[in-house]
């Protein structure tokens, strides 16, 4: 466990960070002249509140690209860590993921006020172990398929993941579990509406992963 405490890991966990915290949200919706993203709806720049703006085609770019900066973020330290560390490269793609995913949800450009971090914490399981993602994804589906609430569909799948790392003893628990508590932690509102039973259910204005 060294490698967490070495200037190497700094480097992975920051590199990941200028990464995550890229607000193409903000950027699309800016470049397609719809103004701030975050004066509208939730005021979060991900991809369901860019969908309040209408665009479908922004909404689902933005996912993307969500998900794609927690993907080359563990691909790239991946790479690197192989060809010029001598420490094992899982551990610091973990930690780039990490980064990428803190950056996402605290972007330093925009005062550290960013999304809830799914499709980026969604990005970071592809690149990291596919199968891991394929759980979340199915257990979301379910959830939101029997319940409509996207919010729940997205908690319920980072503690299915949570308890996948467990079972399996695959590699990474304790990072993944960090990110899983930040998405519980980010998604403190859509608790509080859950328990109230006020929180906005999937119909028209369809939630994707924010």
């Amino acid at each position: 466990m060294g490698v967490l405490f070495s200037n190497t890991a700094a480097l992975a966990l920051l590199a990941g960070y200028l990464l995550g915290s890229i607000p193409f949200g903000l950027l699309l919706t800016r470049a397609a002249g719809l103004g701030d993203v975050r004066a509208i709806g939730s005021g979060n720049i991900g991809a369901t509140n860019v969908l309040r703006t209408g665009h479908k085609g922004l909404a689902a770019t933005t996912l993307l690209l969500d998900a794609a900066k927690g993907s080359v973020a563990v691909l790239l330290i991946d790479h690197l860590a192989r060809r010029y560390t001598a420490f094992e490269a899982f551990q610091l793609a973990y930690l780039a993921g990490l980064g990428a995913f803190l950056g996402h949800l605290f972007p330093v450009w925009l005062y550290f006020e960013g999304g809830k971090g799914v499709a980026t914490y969604i990005g970071v399981l592809l690149a990291a172990h596919w199968p891991a993602a394929l759980v979340f994804c199915l257990v979301w589906l379910a959830v939101a398929l029997s319940t409509r609430y996207s919010s729940l569909a997205a908690l319920a799948g980072a503690a299915a993941v949570v308890l996948y790392y467990a079972v399996t003893g695959w590699a990474g628990l304790p990072l993944i579990g960090i990110m899983s508590l930040l998405v519980f932690a980010k998604h403190h509102g859509n608790i509080r509406r859950l328990l109230a039973g006020q929180e906005s259910k999937i119909g028209a204005r369809s939630s994707a992963p924010s």
